[in-house]
């Protein structure tokens, strides 16, 4: 079966002038284990590939269980100034929770969010 980050995690994004940030937040702490070990700056970056992103940043929130990339540049001139469809940013996040991910459903598991009833 084909996972996406979005079966491990949620994500919130915006603007910060020409840069925009991506917060992604891991549903467990099996899943943030995930994402520090597998999502990296270099990762995000070649996921972006198609925008004018030329720098991405990682931080680690381990208390949020969560990392924040900051993608420099990738809104040109900044959300007054683009024309872009998405001059703030808001859609990044979403976007992000479809990159594929390689994990087996023994992995995939406990990084999942228990849903209750």
């Amino acid at each position: 079966m084909n996972h996406t980050l979005k079966d491990i995690a949620y994500a919130r994004s915006g603007d910060k002038g020409r840069h925009a940030n991506i917060g992604l937040i891991a549903h467990t702490d099996a899943g943030y284990a995930f994402l520090q070990q597998h999502i990296t700056a270099e990762r995000v970056h070649a996921y972006f590939e198609a925008l004018p992103v030329t720098d991405v940043v990682r931080y680690e929130l381990p208390n949020l269980g969560a990392l924040n990339f900051v993608l420099h540049n990738v809104l040109g001139k900044g959300g007054s100034q683009s024309l872009a469809s998405d001059a703030q940013g808001k859609a990044l996040g979403q976007a992000l929770l479809m990159m594929p991910l390689e994990i087996t459903e023994t992995e995939l598991a406990p990084a999942r969010a228990e849903v209750t009833a």
